[in-house]
């Protein structure tokens, strides 16, 4: 892309704390703050399990990401295909010895935690494509050889997660991946075949889904056709958020939760929980979580833009894009504007695997802030 020099940057602890983000770090915290509070509420107003969990969590996976931040971004580059691999292996062994839970097998006993290897790949893929794009010209990036790599290397992680089966992460693997192909050059013509092909291929595909996947897609196109069964949920969503308001009914005095009409509050429907936020705290309050996650997002893409080298702006960019579209996919989930996936909410969900993604994720860009003047040969 362009030449590059190595710069050995020689920093002391001092000056890395000084380079750390705080608005960064703030955002984070309040998110993790707004997610205990939801999670609280949930419970009834109590410091119940999944409170207690979630609040150790994040503490342990914040301090975690402190941690990694001081790591040099050209060890990730580094480590960049290694990180991939050791993913694709943890996703082979899941799908062959995992833990199934809820008709998928996808969890891995570490006996102290059951880890989803499929969320660490949302961060694998996007380290390993940007180091991918690191050293090539855009005229290269649009050759069929180039093209043909980044495919098997996309296609591979998608089909050992839908053959768990989870639907909802593959899709999200491969908009985190096709968001870093595009950002690296490639020309907009080649997206455009592929929606096209997906379009045409699409009857095939509902043909190869799982019952109660295609149970999924015909409940966002008519909840109603099942309002107990699986438009329960979504319905129920809407009744909470519509509840509340401009400022909501106040702290603890959401019906919708507190009666127990919403289920799985803690895990893809934290958006439920913010829904329950929503309920409790309005538009009002619905409006300033997504400005923390609107400031959080543009951090990111900042910290990108001042990044020497390659490699930490494509990541940057490409981790940014990918919260965006993980954000926008949870919310509109709920809000019955796209069919219900598997999608945690950033940092808020309860789920311990997209908690540790998100947070080393989020180690990587701050390590390009503390190192953004140095340059990766």
């Amino acid at each position: 892309m362009f030449q590059q020099f190595t710069y050995s940057e020689q920093l002391t602890f001092v000056q890395k704390i000084k380079r750390l983000d705080i608005w960064l770090i703030l955002c984070i915290l309040v998110l993790g703050t707004i997610g205990t509070i939801a999670m609280y509420s949930s419970d009834g107003g109590e410091f119940s399990y999944y409170t207690k969990n979630h609040i150790i969590r994040f503490m342990v996976f914040f301090l975690m990401m402190l941690v990694f931040s001081f790591v040099r971004i050209k060890f990730w580059h580094t480590l960049g295909y290694f990180f991939y691999f050791v993913v694709v292996l943890l996703l082979i062994y899941a799908s062959l010895y995992g833990i199934t839970a809820s008709g998928s097998q996808r969890w891995i006993n570490l006996y102290f935690v059951n880890f989803q290897p499929s969320e660490l790949m949302k961060i694998a893929v996007i380290v390993c494509f940007a180091k991918y794009y690191h050293r090539m010209q855009i005229n290269d990036a649009n050759k069929f050889k180039n093209l043909l790599i980044p495919i098997i290397i996309l296609i591979i992680p998608i089909f050992l997660v839908l053959i768990q089966p989870d639907l909802g992460t593959s899709i999200l693997i491969a908009l985190s991946g096709l968001v870093v192909i595009w950002l690296s050059g490639v020309n907009i013509k080649y997206f455009i075949y592929s929606t096209l092909t997906l379009i045409i291929s699409a009857p095939f595909v509902i043909y190869l889904l799982e019952p109660y996947q295609k149970l999924r897609i015909l409940t966002f196109f008519n909840p109603g056709r099942d309002p107990l069964g699986a438009g329960y949920q979504i319905i129920q969503s809407k009744i909470a958020v519509g509840s509340g308001g401009l400022s909501g009914k106040g702290f603890l005095k959401g019906t919708q939760s507190y009666l127990e009409f919403l289920p799985e509050k803690h895990t893809d429907f934290i958006f439920t929980l913010f829904t329950l936020f929503s309920e409790e705290f309005g538009f009002l309050g619905s409006l300033g979580l997504l400005v923390i996650y609107s400031l959080m997002i543009y951090r990111i893409i900042w910290i990108g833009s001042l990044s020497r080298s390659f490699f930490g702006k494509l990541y940057c960019y490409g981790f940014g894009s990918a919260i965006f579209v993980y954000v926008v996919v949870n919310m509109c989930m709920v809000l019955g504007l796209v069919p219900i996936v598997g999608s945690p909410l950033p940092i808020m969900s309860y789920g311990g695997s997209s908690m540790l993604a998100t947070m080393i994720g989020l180690s990587i860009v701050m390590s390009s802030k503390i190192y953004h003047q140095q340059l990766i040969p």
